[in-house]
């Protein structure tokens, strides 16, 4: 049910943006404002008038643009929520040293008051080590071995929620670009034959056309640039925090075993 939300979040999200994206191109980029001649809309006035005149694929673009800053704006409030509160190598610390002491309820209480992922597995996994502690019939390698896949467990339920919609990022990073070359492509396409219709050199006219075909590579370009960094940028907070789980996990395995071998 959770992924069936998640699926229509991300739709709604991507047809919003495809929406806004050609009210932005027919009522701002298209207003007659733009152009000297209102009527044909073909000599533009100003920058914007220009990205209209880049043609049918300008519109579709400006939806990936979207989409990139809403993705980025969504992740970024997500991954920064699953940090939670504090700094991780502080908490690490803290778990071990409560741990050592046997303060079971003190690790508890910290992994509540980080309100982040790390504190999601680490109070999972706290559970665990309290009912395995507990169980003196069990081998030492038993215990580690099913406190390390309490680990796992724990782990990949936060994962999706760390990783949901990067996809769509990875996406805009590669087809953007590819856009933005068909709709210049396009656009030479045009205007060479409306100078080879003229019948006679036309320089203005075709550097016009070729610059109106630039900003579809213009804008493909920058939509992916910023998808990139962005999806690179999560990947390695995603990474860190990971990181983090792997660390305090093993030190909780290491103090499992020191515990019981006593």
């Amino acid at each position: 049910m959770v992924k069936i939300k998640n699926s229509w979040f991300s739709i709604i999200i991507i047809a919003s943006c495809v929406l806004v994206g050609i009210i932005i191109f027919q009522f701002i980029l298209g207003s007659e404002s733009n152009f000297q001649d209102p009527l044909t809309k073909h000599k533009a006035k100003n920058f914007l008038g220009m990205m209209y005149m880049g043609g049918v694929i300008v519109p579709f673009l400006i939806s990936f643009l979207l989409m990139a800053v809403v993705f980025i704006v969504e992740r970024l409030l997500t991954i920064t929520a699953a940090f939670g509160k504090g700094d991780l190598t502080q908490f690490v610390n803290k778990i071990n040293q409560t741990l050592k002491n046997d303060d079971i309820d003190g690790a508890i209480q910290a992994c509540k008051d980080q309100q982040g992922s790390i504190g999601n597995v680490v109070l999972e996994t706290l559970k665990r080590y309290t009912f395995l502690k507990g169980h003196s019939n069990l081998s030492i390698i038993d215990k580690t071995e099913l406190l390390h896949k309490e680990v796992e467990h724990a782990t990949m339920l936060e994962l999706p929620v760390l990783q949901k919609n990067l996809n769509v990022l990875a996406t805009l990073a590669s087809v953007a670009t590819l856009v933005g070359l068909l709709g210049t492509v396009v656009g030479m396409i045009r205007a060479f034959g409306a100078l080879a219709t003229a019948g006679s050199p036309d320089s203005q006219a075709l550097a016009t056309g070729i610059s109106e075909a630039l900003f579809n590579t213009a804008l493909g370009i920058a939509t992916s640039a910023l998808a990139n960094i962005a999806y690179n940028y999560f990947s390695t907070k995603i990474d860190e925090l990971t990181d983090k789980i792997e660390e305090v996990s093993f030190s909780i395995e290491n103090i499992l075993i020191e515990k019981s071998s006593k």
